[in-house]
């Protein structure tokens, strides 16, 4: 089976990147990097990787269908997506794969498979408190969405799916693909055996006795707004609409006055609010 990995690049630690690509190269895997930051890495200028410049910005939709096309041309059956800080070694990129190859020796209908993410900041495994995965097997477990680090993507299934949606421009990108993809009778799956390491925001801060991630301003505007635009379609779940809903006035308060650049982030989720209510999608201007 063929397989290549797109990794989504915004002023990246060149050091952590080259380690990444070592990863990528002991397995002889095709790289695709995209590069959404303003100055070109003249260092990656080689035959390998692919190396696409986008110094407008054009998003992590945009970005990873890009990768994935380009692939795609390159006749690769599947692609792995990656962001810039995603921890590889070689033996995880052996084991996804393995357990990918099984999947699909299981079901013809796989969308898409992830690892099960382990978070940096508490060190143990990433479960949602709602709508819990399901074991299928003893390798694989039947979820609703995986995130974007780590995911294998099927390119039969991206054919059928569709392009990720670029009008969302960053937040709910991949989860709205994996609900997409269900909606048409296509499985999401998690490699359970197959752990990575992920860093999800800045940093934690516990507050009202609850666990709140935070991340730079600018992120409120999009998560907040995409969560309003996602909340009016079909095949979003409706358990995540309400969760995402009856939490903006919570989110609201904690970052407006217990995280650092309090103003600024409610200004930013402000702005989420009226451009999700009048439907305004794309690049913040």
């Amino acid at each position: 089976m063929k397989v290549g990995a797109v990794i989504i690049l915004y002023h990246p630690n060149e050091a952590h990147l080259s380690s990444m690509l070592m990863a990528l190269k002991a397995i002889g895997w095709p790289v695709v990097l995209v590069d959404n930051s303003p100055e070109k890495l003249e260092y990656y200028d080689a035959d390998w990787p692919e190396y696409i410049h986008c110094p407008s910005n054009v998003g992590i939709a945009e970005a990873q269908n890009m990768g994935i096309e380009a692939l795609d041309r390159a006749n690769m059956e599947a692609v792995l997506i990656l962001d810039q800080d995603s921890q590889l070694s070689l033996p995880f990129l052996q084991n996804l794969y393995e357990t990918y190859k099984y999947a699909l020796t299981r079901f013809s209908n796989v969308a898409c498979m992830g690892p099960q993410i382990v978070c940096e900041f508490i060190n143990k495994p990433v479960q949602p408190r709602l709508h819990r995965s399901q074991p299928i097997c003893d390798r694989l477990e039947n979820v609703k969405q995986i995130i974007a680090s780590g995911m294998i993507l099927n390119i039969y299934a991206y054919q059928k799916v569709g392009k990720k949606d670029s009008h969302l421009f960053i937040d709910g990108v991949d989860h709205e693909w994996c609900w997409r993809a269900r909606s048409l009778g296509f499985q999401v799956l998690k490699a359970s055996s197959v752990e990575m390491r992920h860093r999800q925001g800045d940093a934690r801060h516990r507050v009202f006795g609850l666990n709140f991630k935070r991340g730079a301003p600018v992120r409120l505007y999009y998560q907040v707004r995409n969560v309003l635009i996602l909340s009016r379609r079909q095949h979003v779940p409706i358990y995540w609409k309400c969760r995402h809903l009856l939490a903006l006035p919570v989110r609201w308060i904690v970052n407006r006055w217990f995280f650092p650049e309090g103003k600024l982030r409610g200004d930013f989720i402000r702005r989420g609010i009226k451009d999700g209510l009048l439907g305004r999608t794309g690049k913040l201007d």
